[in-house]
């Protein structure tokens, strides 16, 4: 039940109730801590610097800054600021969360605190994923951050290494001082390089793991789906699916997606792709802090619309250039 403790949050020793820091190292300095609901829909509490004492670790530093309560004999966390794990009509809504983009592997009582995370909490319906192991919207972590206290050489691996969506995601990289490589998509792995795909999703679709993205997010993490039937000469289609995983539209020519998943212990891949050429140029022109905040993925409808993922049942991608709609994935 460990992946569920990270969900609804974490073994927690009595030493965590007391709200001290560990021995008297340096305090961890430019730490930012949110706290959202529906998938970061909705902003609960943020702190742009929250306030760490001496080496916590990410319980610690929850209970210093927010009013926590826990369950099962202190074992989970139950509600931040009243907000409140259990049920949501008939699904189930549990506590996640994430440093530097990455679903932590154990409780946050057990994960240490160090500068420049971003920690993220999220209470949200787990009932098509227990997992989201890695989310876009802590930008630029993790590529700025690394994870787990290591920074990731970073490669961005490219349909056309020279083409502009190319050129402006590896610019947009350096300029956060990333030495990003550029190279031509390939379906290799290196465990410790943290990968961007740009391009297609007929062009990346076979590089490392990422078309579980084509079997919805109890697979992949990834609240959108991919079409495995598309060419190169027509294209993909993207299926936008709710909390619940059903198809809310499915959107054709010009539509993006940037994404992130992660098989196992490797480092994250980013997708920034789309269903053609159109697709992928809008997915690079919101690759940025700005547009992916507390986005756990983001769709860009053909208008250039950003649809946060998982979508709402509203109906407004109707109006952003969805080429149909569905009631069922």
């Amino acid at each position: 039940m460990l992946r569920r403790g990270a969900i609804i949050a974490a073994l927690l020793p009595t030493a965590a109730l007391t709200g001290c820091g560990l021995g008297a190292g340096h305090s961890p300095h430019g730490v930012r801590l949110a706290v959202t609901s529906e998938f970061g829909a909705s902003t609960i509490r943020g702190w742009a610097n929250a306030h760490v004492n001496g080496e916590d670790t990410v319980m610690r530093l929850l209970m210093r800054n927010a009013n926590v309560d826990t369950s099962d004999g202190g074992n989970f966390v139950q509600s931040i600021d009243g907000h409140a794990a259990g049920q949501l009509g008939s699904e189930p809504v549990g506590w996640f969360y994430f440093v530097n983009g990455v679903q932590a592997a154990k409780g946050a009582a057990s994960t240490d605190v160090r500068s420049g995370d971003r920690i993220w909490w999220d209470l949200h319906d787990w009932s098509q994923s227990e997992e989201s192991p890695a989310v876009v919207g802590s930008f630029p972590a993790p590529f700025t951050t690394g994870i787990d206290g290591r920074r990731l050489q970073v490669r961005v691996d490219c349909q056309r290494p020279t083409g502009q969506p190319c050129r402006a995601v590896a610019t947009r990289l350096r300029t956060l001082g990333v030495p990003a490589k550029v190279g031509v998509i390939d379906s290799g792995e290196e465990s410790g390089t943290l990968r961007v795909l740009v391009g297609t999703w007929t062009a990346i679709r076979n590089a490392g793991h990422v078309n579980t993205i084509e079997q919805g997010p109890r697979a992949s993490g990834v609240y959108a789906r991919f079409a495995a039937s598309g060419t190169a000469a027509t294209g993909a289609a993207l299926s936008v699916l709710d909390a619940q995983g059903r198809t809310v539209a499915t959107l054709g020519a010009g539509a993006g997606l940037i994404a992130a998943t992660r098989h196992g212990e490797d480092a994250p891949v980013w997708v920034l792709s789309g269903t053609d050429a159109a697709g992928v140029r809008r997915a690079a022109g919101a690759f940025d802090a700005g547009d992916l905040r507390d986005r756990f993925a983001l769709a860009l409808a053909p208008t250039g619309a950003r649809v946060p993922l998982p979508a709402s049942r509203t109906g407004a991608i109707n109006s952003t250039g969805a080429a149909s709609t569905g009631t069922g994935a």
